[in-house]
């Protein structure tokens, strides 16, 4: 592992060949023709440094990016730097710029720290990542019907399983899960032996803002069929408050913020194909699953 002295340049660049000093970070007009691009990272952190708000990451290969290697990156929201230490595991996303000399401009946004170096700080938690073949924890939730239901009720169905909560702001983290889970449930319901074989679940990790009524609502308006959505196929539905740990924890769902601040959240993504017989199939830790891949999978599984 090897660090990168500095962020100048195009990142792909440098994590082949190492950074020049000399290369420009586009800005001004070239900035404002490129297009942005998000990545998922992985990675502890080394160092931080507040006055350059900027944090080092010791980071796992970014699919598409770069590969595994220790370099500083610019953050976004300079306050999350009082909630870093070196050791946090953490997952964030990058954010480049696509430019015509390749990806610049890294910095981080979304950051959520998984397990935490300093228990004088807050107790470690060690998160655990879903692995095929698994059997899943009969977790108990409360649905948009204000209806307890369970994990285990659903054996003999395929899941689909998301985590969302319906205040997140961006585009690309839950408004995406739950527009990929209405292509998902649209492009199922015309087979009705297939639809019956088959459930999606979306789980909110914000129980106290996302009560039955407010699930309701959101769901109805993801599925098209705002107030006739009989939530048969879909349902939205939260852990209580005493579970919501263990939940988080075990489908590897990072979060931190306040909940009554909605704009303070930060969290990671879990998708989760759950087979018939209750066990893990396939896990997807990003928003760039695609519709049609996982769409092909739960229908196997719902065949299995």
């Amino acid at each position: 592992m090897r660090v990168v002295p500095c962020l100048l340049g195009a990142l792909l660049a440098a994590a082949l060949a190492g950074c020049h000093p000399g290369t420009p970070n586009p800005s001004g007009t070239d900035a404002a023709q490129s297009q942005q691009k998000g990545y998922h990272l992985r990675g502890k952190i080394v160092s931080t440094n507040p006055a350059a708000a900027q944090v080092t990451v010791d980071h796992q290969a970014i699919p598409g990016l770069m590969d595994a290697m220790t370099m500083p990156y610019k953050v976004l929201d300079p306050s999350t730097l009082a909630e870093l230490h070196p050791g946090d595991l953490i997952t964030a996303r990058v954010l480049v710029d696509q430019t015509a000399d390749g990806p610049a401009n890294a910095r981080l946004d979304t950051i959520v720290v998984v397990a935490q170096a300093r228990p004088d700080y807050r107790p470690p938690v060690t998160y655990h990542v879903p692995a095929p073949g698994e059997l899943v924890p009969d977790f108990h939730l409360l649905n948009q019907s204000g209806k307890p239901i369970h994990l285990a009720q659903f054996r003999g169905r395929a899941v689909l399983l998301t985590f969302i909560y319906t205040r997140c702001p961006l585009a690309d983290f839950c408004p995406r899960m739950s527009s990929n889970f209405a292509e998902i449930d649209r492009a199922l319901a015309p087979d009705k032996a297939l639809y019956r074989k088959t459930h999606l679940l979306s789980v909110s990790f914000d129980p106290k803002y996302d009560t039955p009524t407010v699930l309701r609502s959101y769901g109805g308006a993801h599925t098209g069929r705002f107030t006739d959505e009989d939530f048969a196929h879909w349902d939205f539905a939260a852990p209580s408050l005493a579970d919501l740990s263990k939940l988080e924890q075990y489908f590897d769902v990072g979060v931190t913020g306040d909940s009554a601040n909605p704009s303070s959240i930060q969290h990671s993504l879990s998708t989760v194909l759950i087979g018939k017989d209750g066990k893990v199939i396939a896990w997807y830790p990003t928003n760039d699953w695609k519709v049609p891949a996982v769409l092909e999978q739960l229908k196997q599984a719902a065949a299995a």
